[in-house]
């Protein structure tokens, strides 16, 4: 979990950075090769047989002259190891024993958090001790081949086994205490970190106990926590670590570490509901799953998953438990839909498990099931579809649909917002604009798609597409480069602009009246006024580029604004409660924007 409280100074990263040494850094990871003032390797981001990645020592720098990655030594450590960048600065700072200061803190909470995080390095050092241990009893411990026999039944291989340091937790109350030979501290930080229980009185005893360990690792690969699963009749079955100063359930996921360290690209990550289906999947070459630990899915796991991937995909057991934990998922993911985010859901056939079913079906089967699952907006409109009472067809049954999907659709933002509407409106067969009224939603893009796409017995013989870039064009063309200046241009202004009856007058409303309803955003406007039917007006714009120049571009803007207001003002359409004085005061924003 990112440290709250403060940002890290900026004079420490630079201080960090001067201290240490991007070669020495690098070829801990990458085994590099001297050659002349600059050492070389083949480039760990991309595929190459000849080495086009360089180290400089006196720069301080990498840069691969094959695919271009390039930065310093806390970049590198973001991208080889998979790490945001507060935990790639505390893995650098802690690798040259630099405590991370955190700004607007007084000397007494700066030496409060140095002390935290001394207690935290020693904590670390007690769960390593703890997974070696326990790792070495998989090994040597006589009462060891039931957990053995479990792994190899469940088709583990060496290999995967220590790659994730699966390990044995052998009976009795005391064997870790006696197998770390603990002394007084060490047995209260084993208390500390959840691995002794402490009864009233004083009294200490194993958590776990005869079962199967799973070490839980943060982003730097610290053991943080263990899951075990018993292997005798014992409950629960699956046990995890409580909360502790190092471990927090909510923002953290097991099998992302091992997931980074396998340097593959992923296009998604599967999120499975055990540490054996994730330990399973990476048997057969699935390399992206993830598991929650022992809770629900969070806000905090979402956004750390979309910071490695755009698709995320929760895989559930299809029975009613699984059902509500996907439709809890579905909620707090419906407000982080946004550009190119996207959320799945695969129900397993009841009694399977991932685990399972990949042993059934091999892995291109189970990664055809990934492929072929519900995206979060069919999940949803299946899923309010089947409360309903009344058929979705009856005049009952849509107005329970809409109903029930109105906190939902306001939950969404933007784009994502309107094509949620517009599924409804779809359902129910309302237009956008009225479902929209309904659930006292105004995404901005409903009314432009009201306005713009009236009958055609409306339209003139005007309505024929341009073959120039006319004066609305041109206007167009300066607000995508300055989308903030349509904000000089009152409401009554862009109505009038959307009930011309030529097509790039219209072009132009749906553009500006985009851009003021979702915070001046391009691409969104873009997308809403390509979909209204008006793209061979966006590509005759975009055709024509003009120079970025701030002089040009505001020169432009004012002799376009009042030739575009006179040119409505002669075809009389400024009915809307604009006029010329009106105008005068445009012109007047215009020259103060």
């Amino acid at each position: 979990m990112a440290e709250q409280g403060g940002s890290i100074p900026r004079s420490f990263i630079e201080t960090l950075l001067s201290r240490a040494d991007v070669v020495q850094v690098i070829n801990q990871r990458v085994p590099l090769k001297k050659a002349g003032s600059s050492y070389k390797a083949c480039c760990p981001f991309h595929d190459e047989k000849s080495p086009s990645f360089n180290v400089s020592s006196s720069k301080q720098f990498y840069h691969c002259f094959g695919c271009g990655a390039s930065g310093d030594a806390i970049k590198f450590l973001m991208e080889y190891d998979g790490l945001s960048f507060v935990e790639a600065v505390e893995a650098l700072a802690a690798q040259y024993g630099m405590v991370v200061p955190r700004e607007q803190r007084s000397p007494a909470q700066q030496k409060a958090q140095q002390l935290k995080q001394e207690k935290q390095r020693d904590l670390y050092d007690v769960m390593h001790l703890a997974a070696k241990f326990y790792r070495h009893q998989l090994r040597d411990h006589s009462q060891s081949q039931q957990a053995k026999d479990y792994l190899k039944e469940r088709g583990l291989s060496a290999d995967v086994a220590k790659e994730f340091v699966i390990g044995f937790a052998p009976p009795g109350w005391d064997s870790l205490v006696k197998g770390l030979t603990a002394d007084k501290k060490l047995q209260q930080q084993l208390v500390e970190v959840g691995l002794l229980v402490e009864k009233e009185g004083g009294k200490q005893y194993d958590r776990f106990r005869h079962r199967v360990m799973f070490p839980i690792r943060d982003g730097r690969g610290r053991v943080i926590a263990f899951g075990g699963r018993v292997l005798g009749d014992d409950q629960p079955k699956y046990l995890n670590s409580p909360e502790t100063p190092i471990f927090h359930k909510s923002y953290t996921l097991y099998g992302l570490f091992e997931m980074r360290q396998s340097r593959e690209k992923f296009d998604n990550i599967l999120v499975v509901e055990g540490y054996m289906d994730v330990v399973a999947l990476a048997q057969y070459g699935i390399r992206n799953a993830v598991a929650t630990l022992g809770t629900a899915t969070t806000v905090e796991h979402l956004e750390l998953l979309f910071r490695q991937v755009n698709e995320i995909v929760f895989c559930f057991d299809g029975d009613s438990a699984g059902l509500k934990a996907a439709w809890k998922a579905l909620e707090l993911a419906l407000p982080m839909m946004e550009k190119e985010r996207s959320v799945k859901f695969l129900f397993l056939p009841e009694g399977e498990d991932p685990d399972s079913m990949v042993r059934k079906e091999g892995t291109e089967g189970f990664k055809k099931r990934v492929a072929e699952s519900l995206s979060l907006s069919e999940f949803l409109m299946q899923g309010l579809q089947g409360k309903l009472s009344f058929p979705v067809n009856s005049i009952e049954g849509r107005q329970q649909f809409v109903s029930l999907a109105e906190p939902y659709v306001q939950s969404a933002h933007g784009l994502y917002q309107f094509l949620l509407a517009e599924g409804v409106a779809n359902l129910v067969d309302l237009p956008t604009w009225r479902v929209e009224k309904q659930m006292n939603v105004k995404s901005g893009f409903a009314q432009f798609k009201k306005d713009s796409t009236r009958p055609g017995k409306n339209l003139s013989s005007e309505s024929v597409v341009t073959k120039v870039v006319t004066l609305p064009l041109k206007m167009l063309r300066l607000l995508l480069k300055r989308p903030e200046w349509s904000v000089v241009f009152a409401k009554e202004f862009v109505q009038d602009l959307v009930k011309s009856k030529q097509r790039d007058y219209v072009t132009l409303g749906g553009f500006i009246k985009t851009l003021q309803a979702n915070e001046f955003n391009v691409q969104i406007a873009t997308q809403v006024v390509n979909d209204a039917g008006y793209q061979p007006e966006m590509e005759l714009v975009m055709q024509s580029d003009i120079p970025d120049d701030e002089a040009f571009i505001q020169a432009e803007f004012d002799v376009c604004v009042i030739a575009l207001a006179t040119a409505l003002d002669e075809r009389n359409l400024g009915k809307s409660g604009w006029n010329a004085d009106e105008m005068l005061k445009l012109q007047a924003l215009v020259q103060n924007k």
